[in-house]
Parts: structure tokens; C-alpha cells; sequence
């Protein structure tokens, strides 16, 4: 299977859960509001938007942690299809719940 495809995926379930992980979203949106607050011109949507960015960012960076402990035991120097997979389902794992939210709402 083509890598570009792993990669597709990985940053799909990290926007998933970015957009649709309400919990995690709202205690984002709390942080950013107050220590990014006068970055961002003190507009609300651009807040929401970066909120929304960096849970996207944690949940790929998060995902691949399993990943990363996989080819240090390994001891590949390169990604394998293992590695790729695991940091797939890693990220997948952690997008389940705002699963039912991008179920329910949709694109």
C-alpha cells in the first residue's frame, strides 16, 4: 500500500477529532482564549479555529507515540507498514469520540 494513503488517513482522523471533540475543544478553546487571545485580535473564530489546530496537532503527535515506542523496540532506522499502521489506529483510537459528532453532523 502506497505511504501517501497512511499519511491521508493519519491527518483525516486528526481533523476529525480537531473539529468534532467537543470536550476536547472547549477546554482547548478555554487556554487559547486567554494566552493567545491578544495574538489573535481578540476574534473568537480565529480562537476557535487555532483551538481546533492544536487538537488536531496533538491527536496526530499523540497517535504516533505507540508508534515511535514500536520502532525504537524494532530498532528500524526507517517506518515500516507496521509502524504506519499502528500510528494509524493510534489516531483513530483517539478520534472515536467525536466519531458519533462527525457521524451525526457530517462534512
Amino acid at each position: 500500500m502506497n505511504r501517501n494513503f497512511y499519511f491521508i488517513g493519519i491527518a483525516f482522523f486528526g481533523m476529525i477529532n480537531g473539529i468534532f471533540n467537543q470536550l476536547a475543544l472547549i477546554f482547548t478553546l478555554l487556554y487559547v482564549q486567554m494566552l493567545a487571545g491578544p495574538l489573535l485580535f481578540g476574534s473568537l473564530s480565529l480562537t476557535l479555529m487555532f483551538a481546533s489546530l492544536m487538537v488536531s496537532t496533538a491527536t496526530v503527535i499523540l497517535g504516533g507515540i505507540p508508534a515511535a515506542i514500536y520502532e525504537r523496540i524494532t530498532g528500524g532506522s526507517e517506518s515500516s507498514d507496521a509502524s504506519l499502521w499502528i500510528w494509524l489506529a493510534g489516531t483513530a483510537l483517539l478520534a472515536l469520540p467525536a466519531a458519533g459528532n462527525f457521524l451525526r453532523i457530517g462534512l
